[in-house]
């Protein structure tokens, strides 16, 4: 079994390119899009006045419409590079956070929240296919969790300051944040960014090359065997990232203002599991990696549930059962990430965007599910974690169980 080298060196044509800070930077955006107003979901349901299945469609929309970009962002960057789609995607998600924080209704917001999410999806299909270009594949994997380990400071302080601003300001504040973000971003990339891809595909976007492409990766069972689990671990922490405000404020009733910390001490697991990914890869490999983060999002939702059923209401509850579960997705994410885009070099962008398209199809249907069956109680949440952890625990084993380690 091969292992990834030792050090992790970019190609010399990106040798004199910021390519990891870039990379740490647009993968945040996605996390920040969502944590950083989870604190104001609770607030949107009283100041419009509609259920909170109604408020979780600016969740579940905002993953629907990230999940379908995708599928057109992917093919477009292989075709025209990466560079044009990363400045276009970004500059319709300044402007449709400025449209989100200036939304008279609820509908608006939905909509405003959908193209959000149409220009956020570009930052992260760029950033993955970015590491295909930039890295050799064997060191991908590590240059991932490298990158997970900072991005996880996202959703560790993007609560904490969504409560203040939400007590102090209101839920209007967090959207013009995200629209300052997105702005320094763009700045980023016009000053900063290389064209990384060199292999241009001029039958990327036709419908032939599309469905060549398509067939290619879809094709492949090492993409499936990675990301499959990856779209599931993400469904299980996207529970907690949809479900979590409303259990913890309105069923415990957590203070607003403490949600931010109750949420970034269960991020700071995710945080412990990439570093935890970085010592498992060199010295396990990559298939039992994944085993071990199966395993552990197995054992994360049976314990959430069975501490529910045996009657423990309590917001430490809620938080330790997020901790094992982000620590479990920090083991898992950063290999499903590289693995499902390191077999095909001449499709990186397609392969992230049809990986990228799944997991948001998880989380759609996972957000959906959260909202739909709210009552009140921590019995639907629980029980959402714990079907996802057995069907992560079931994947890997059926699909990843011939999980191909790249050679270097």
């Amino acid at each position: 079994m091969s292992r990834p080298s030792d050090a992790i060196h970019p190609i010399p044509a990106y040798a004199h390119a910021p390519i990891l800070l870039l990379i740490i930077g647009f993968l945040m955006l996605q996390p920040l899009s969502t944590d950083l107003y989870l604190a104001s979901l609770p607030s949107l349901a009283t100041v419009f006045a509609v259920p909170a299945s109604t408020v979780q469609l600016t969740l579940s929309l905002f993953v629907a419409g990230f999940g379908g970009a995708q599928l057109a962002i992917g093919p477009l960057s292989d075709r025209y590079g990466r560079r044009p789609v990363l400045l276009a995607g970004l500059s319709l998600y300044v402007v449709a956070s400025l449209l989100c924080a200036a939304a008279p209704g609820i509908q608006l917001l939905i909509v405003a929240r959908f193209l959000q999410a149409l220009g956020c999806c570009s930052a992260i299909i760029i950033a993955r296919a970015i590491v295909r270009d930039a890295y050799a594949p064997a060191d991908s994997a590590r240059v991932i969790a490298r990158a997970s380990s900072w991005l996880s400071l996202a959703p560790l302080l993007g609560p904490i300051l969504g409560s203040y601003l939400q007590v102090g300001f209101g839920w209007r504040a967090a959207f013009v944040v995200h629209s300052i973000l997105g702005l320094c971003l763009l700045a980023a990339v016009v000053m900063r960014l290389p064209e990384t891809n060199a292999h241009k595909d001029p039958r990327a976007t036709e419908m032939a090359g599309l469905v060549e492409n398509f067939k290619l990766v879809l094709g492949a069972r090492e993409f499936w065997a990675n990301a499959l689990p990856g779209a599931l671990s993400y469904g299980s922490i996207f529970a907690f990232i949809s479900g979590s405000s409303l259990v913890l404020i309105r069923v415990l009733n957590v203070p607003t203002e403490w949600f931010g910390y109750c949420f970034a001490f269960a991020v700071s697991g995710y945080l412990a599991g990439t570093i935890a990914c970085r010592r498992l890869l060199p010295k396990f490999g990559q298939t039992a990696t994944q085993r071990i983060g199966g395993t552990l999002s197995l054992t994360a939702g049976a314990l959430f549930l069975m501490a529910v059923g045996f009657g423990a209401l309590h917001w430490t509850l809620v938080v330790g059962a997020m901790f094992l579960t982000m620590f479990a997705h920090g083991i898992s994410f950063p290999v499903a990430q590289s693995g499902s885009v390191t077999p095909f070099p001449r499709q990186a962008g397609t392969a992230a965007g049809l990986m990228g398209a799944l997991t948001m199809s998880v989380a759609f249907l996972v957000g959906t599910a959260v909202g739909a069956s709210f009552d009140g109680t921590l019995y639907p949440l629980a029980i959402i974690v714990c079907v996802l952890g057995a069907t992560i625990f079931v994947s890997v084993r059926l699909i990843g169980a011939t999980h191909a380690e790249v050679a270097p």
